[in-house]
């Protein structure tokens, strides 16, 4: 087990980590065991009761968050000729081609948060996949990442869109704000996060579909919420 601060403890002990709450006691909870000297970035946690391994039970997407993510985020974009003016005029934080596969391959550099690149790009990109794949960087239809609607694709994520996918354990790690937005707001975005995860329960998923959630700041306890609340 990690050794624990004197905060977390403190934190740890307001409540009961195995009791259930609901929504807006456990996001007023997580932002008062918020103690960090730092803005902390408040997550959401949800085991789902699927098997990902099955490709008709994958869950994954995309959201704009309604208050946004209080993160700034640096976008690269695949795109050419007059594709990569519209990702310029969009606000793209770099945009290229075969020079930017380049770059990552040659100099392992990730001074970015989000790839979006347009369908005649992913020749390119998908040459990247196993650098880009591992650390969830990869452009997908999906998530709205492979598009020719750049400029629509870099206002919704430069608004706060969020992406949500299974990890091996079928658990969806997403980040939902910052601590300092304030139980509200958080709650709206939790909401909007979780609305879209129960739209997108699988047809061929059988069983309880939410298993767990918890919430989290990046430096505090995780507080349970029932799942029977929730959708």
């Amino acid at each position: 087990m990690p050794k624990r601060g004197k905060n977390y403890k403190a934190a740890a002990e307001k409540f009961d980590k195995s009791q259930l709450h609901e929504v807006t006691e456990a996001m007023k909870l997580v932002c008062e065991t918020s103690r960090a000297k730092f803005d902390e970035t408040v997550e959401a946690h949800v085991r789902l009761g699927v098997d990902g391994r099955h490709a008709d039970q994958q869950v994954r997407g995309a959201i704009v968050l309604p208050h946004g993510t209080g993160k700034s985020v640096k976008v690269l974009v695949f795109a050419k000729g007059p594709k990569a003016e519209e990702a310029e005029k969009a606000g793209a934080d770099y945009v290229g081609a075969e020079d930017m596969a380049q770059r990552i391959q040659s100099e392992n550099w990730f001074d970015f948060d989000v790839v979006v690149a347009t369908p005649d790009m992913m020749g390119v990109v998908g040459r990247l996949g196993k650098i880009l794949g591992p650390k969830g960087l990869m452009p997908n239809p999906k998530s709205g990442t492979v598009t020719m609607d750049l400029e629509k694709a870099l206002a919704d994520i430069k608004a706060g869109k969020v992406e949500y996918r299974l990890d091996k354990q079928n658990i969806i790690h997403t980040p939902i704000g910052k601590s300092s937005f304030g139980p509200e707001k958080l709650e709206e975005n939790f909401k909007a996060l979780m609305e879209a995860i129960v739209k997108a329960k699988p047809a061929t998923a059988k069983g309880q579909y939410l298993k767990s959630v918890t919430l989290a700041s990046t430096m505090g306890p995780g507080v349970k919420v029932n799942p029977a609340l929730i959708g």
